[in-house]
């Protein structure tokens, strides 16, 4: 899977919760949220790749 479409995934999803301008996330928490997220796929290829991403962009905003 390509890690450039997993952190597009991540970036509309947080768009969900803020404007685009102030997403609050650097690139190097974008990079491991995405490496947490292919890690993920690759344990449970049978996940849905949309709700993996919804809730691990979940958990990073709760922490």
């Amino acid at each position: 899977m390509e890690k450039k479409f997993i952190v597009k995934m991540i970036q509309n999803c947080f768009k969900q919760y803020y404007e685009e301008d102030s997403i609050p996330i650097g690139n190097q928490e974008l990079e491991q949220l995405a490496n947490r997220i292919l890690s993920i796929k690759q344990e449970e290829p049978a996940t849905n790749l949309y709700e993996v991403v919804n809730d691990i962009v979940y958990e990073f905003m709760i922490d």
